[in-house]
């Protein structure tokens, strides 16, 4: 047999019965179509998790109030209401810690912002200067917090984007609102400047702040010196792990706690958080690829069913080919032939389908999506695989039925 008879032999039997071949490369289409879709996912959500913690800063330490216990950052005591951190704290590790670029302070509260009849209640960040620098936020219109401002307790404020559309309407303009004031705990704030978009949702929305100095968040709203968070940005990557041990090692000491594990504080380092989150969502995207696996095993399955069906059907038809001189090996050519075939164009219109449903879900704006090569080419070597493997059983079948018995049969 040439290989221009064994296609033609193989389009002539798919083309006979296809209704039956367009629901047998159903499964298939529906199992590859799936892994690629949400493995397209689960890699743009880890893209995206990535994204954002890296725009929080570069070579990013974050110190927080209250002890960490247990591995992670599930399991914590007394954070959020802790009060252990102070501006000396910030000051002594800006002073005393090597490979230190630079440090800043922040408090932290939700509050009611009120604007010309309207209110938002919204997070309100006290930070020194040097936090813009640190965190990455840019500035559109008007300027950042100086340090003149900070150490005197202007009541300033800067709003971010979505603040600003909150307080003063969607058509807002950046420019309108520097100049203007708003009001948190009835105290008045002059606006000075309004951030560049960020980007962001939910809790973790970093356009919806207001950010004002940190002497003034603790003189007007906090009531408190204590800090929420010390941000310090170390000099490389290749620092962060030592300078995280000397600021330890230095609070431990101002703080006068002899056992590291008594510590009344966290130091949470970038890259950690960054390895952690990772992790999980890469387990995520394995996790999904693996469910939308198991659709294209139940897909090969139904390959196998129907390729013993057409066995079967052309049992008459294999014993008068053995007979006028066909070979075991034809035959098993032929139906392994057949069950490929079906997997590799199921294969081409499932990898056109998958990727238009990652773009779907993209465009719908519910989680970015990233199809890659290398996902589109697994998938297709998965089904072509099914198709030799679930394919191997019926050819070899039909190849060893004995051609008197199979020109009896009825």
């Amino acid at each position: 047999m040439t290989t221009r008879d064994l296609f033609e032999e193989t389009y002539t039997a798919l083309s006979a019965n296809k209704a039956r071949s367009g629901l047998t490369m159903l499964g298939i289409i529906i199992g590859i179509a799936s892994v690629i879709a949400l493995v397209s996912i689960g890699t743009g959500a880890k893209n995206s998790v990535t994204a954002s913690i890296e725009s929080l800063g570069s070579n990013l330490l974050v110190i927080t109030p209250g002890a960490q216990r247990g591995p992670g950052f599930q399991v914590s005591a007394g954070r959020g209401g802790a009060r252990t951190l102070t501006k000396d704290d910030a000051a002594a590790i800006a002073a005393q810690a090597d490979s230190v670029r630079s440090v800043a302070t922040e408090i932290s509260g939700r509050y009611q912002v009120t604007a010309k009849g309207t209110n938002t209640n919204t997070t309100v960040n006290g930070v020194s200067p040097s936090y813009a620098d640190i965190r990455n936020v840019e500035i559109g219109q008007g300027s950042f917090i100086s340090e003149s401002q900070n150490d005197s307790g202007d009541k300033v404020a800067v709003l971010g984007p979505t603040a600003l559309t909150d307080l003063f309407g969607e058509d807002a303009l950046p420019e309108d609102a520097v100049g203007q004031t708003v009001r948190i705990k009835n105290i008045q704030f002059k606006i000075i400047g309004v951030t560049l978009a960020k980007g962001g949702s939910g809790f973790t929305n970093a356009d919806d702040i207001v950010y004002v100095p940190t002497g003034s968040a603790a003189r007007y709203l906090s009531g408190s010196d204590y800090l929420t968070t010390i941000d310090v940005q170390a000099t490389d990557a290749d620092t962060m792990a030592q300078v995280q041990q000397d600021i330890t090692a230095l609070l431990l000491e101002r703080h006068k706690i002899s056992d590291p594990a008594m510590a009344d504080f966290s130091v949470l380092n970038q890259a950690d958080i960054l390895s952690t989150a990772s992790s999980i969502t890469g387990t995520f995207t394995i996790l999904l690829g693996a469910v939308a696996g198991i659709s294209l095993l139940v897909g090969g399955i139904g390959i196998m069913n129907m390729m013993l069906t057409t066995v079967t059907e052309r049992t008459r038809e294999i014993g008068l080919r053995k007979a006028i001189g066909a070979k075991r090996r034809d035959i098993n050519i032929q139906f392994l032939a057949e069950a490929v075939a079906l997997t590799f164009i199921g294969g081409v219109i499932s990898v056109a389908l998958g990727w238009l449903v990652s773009i779907g879900v993209n465009y719908s704006g519910l989680v970015s999506t990233s199809v890659s090569v290398s996902s589109v080419l697994l998938a297709f070597c998965v089904s072509a695989g099914i198709g030799i493997v679930f394919g191997y059983y019926p050819a070899r079948r039909a190849g060893a039925l004995n051609p008197i018995d199979a020109l009896r049969y009825e």
